[in-house]
């Protein structure tokens, strides 16, 4: 995988079509082996907004970029609770975690979560099939930690929520809540976590999480990894990303990600890809029909898919 490096702020240019450039930071999270960026630029768009260009010609099979999830939690106990690792066999049960390291970068956080008792949030979740009050979870005992912000994911896209997914939020908070607060945490320390704090951040994970699904080291043909991908069974966890959250939708896209080993990404090319060209991954099962993916688009991402695709009825 290379270098690891961890809290990188990198510089993306940032620019809308006709008007003069600006500069901002995004604070990803990625994997390289060499220093320099990747060949992509973030630009706001007038069909879009924020989308991703190609800065050179990017070749079929290539590695744009990797990325480090902002937040992630695993769904099954056979993975390592830090980075979604598959654990050996003979890993202990009492120790959830793939390595030492993965057990040093996540002790901070760990250690708040392991404070508090999760019986009542937990069974409320899992009973209703929630999956991403989880991220939530987990991102609340980081920012009481001091390892992430509490406004992390402000930059994401929220979804629109109806009144009847706010009124199941507030019960998912208030269960939440009361769990730390009964862990005795100080209450400067989740003066952040505030009704509005919930919803605003579970507003942007339901549009903004990838179900990780582990290739387990070997790839081969990228378009026989998207097949498989998307046809597995089971995930390993969900996990919330900066930069790859601003890749958009294509029925027939030009980009996949993929997970080898872990939840670290890796975003890849499926064809070769022109300097200028937008870069697009496919937010669900690229192979079901196009009345059933443009209701699945439309109720889980609420845009009307009008890819070239769609509007030729494949």
């Amino acid at each position: 995988m290379g270098v690891v490096a961890l809290a990188l702020s990198h510089r993306i240019m940032v620019s809308r079509f006709f008007t003069k450039p600006f500069t901002f930071h995004i604070f990803s999270f990625y994997s390289s082996s060499s220093s320099s960026p990747p060949p992509i630029r973030v630009a706001l768009t007038d069909y879009a907004g924020r989308a991703v260009f190609a800065t050179r010609p990017i070749a079929a099979g290539d590695t744009i970029h990797t990325a480090k999830p902002a937040v992630c939690h695993p769904a099954t106990n056979t993975v390592c609770y830090s980075c979604l690792a598959t654990l050996p066999n003979s890993q202990p049960q009492r120790l959830p975690f793939c390595s030492q390291l993965c057990h040093q970068t996540s002790k901070a956080y760990y250690d708040v979560e392991m404070k508090a008792n999760w019986v009542a949030f937990d069974d409320y979740c899992r009973t209703r099939g929630l999956k991403y009050p989880f991220l939530v979870k987990r991102l609340a005992c980081m920012v009481i930690s001091g390892v992430a912000r509490s406004d992390s994911l402000d930059i994401l896209q929220p979804a629109n929520l109806m009144h009847e997914m706010v009124l199941e939020m507030e019960e998912e908070f208030a269960l939440l809540r009361n769990a730390l607060t009964k862990a005795l945490i100080a209450d400067e320390h989740i003066a952040f976590l505030t009704k509005q704090w919930y919803i605003n951040v579970l507003a942007r994970i339901r549009i903004n999480a990838f179900r990780i699904e582990l290739a387990g080291g070997l790839y081969g043909d990228l378009l026989s990894q998207a097949v498989a991908s998307v046809e597995a069974e089971a995930a390993v966890g969900n996990a919330v990303y900066i930069l790859p959250s601003f890749y958009n939708h294509e029925c027939d896209p030009n980009a996949h990600i993929v997970w080898i080993d872990n939840a670290d990404a890796k975003l890849k090319a499926l064809r070769d890809i022109d300097e200028g060209e937008e870069l697009r991954i496919c937010y669900i099962d690229a192979s079901l029909d196009r009345d059933v993916r443009r209701e699945l688009l439309l109720r889980g991402f609420g845009f009307q898919c009008n890819c070239s695709r769609c509007l030729h009825g494949d």
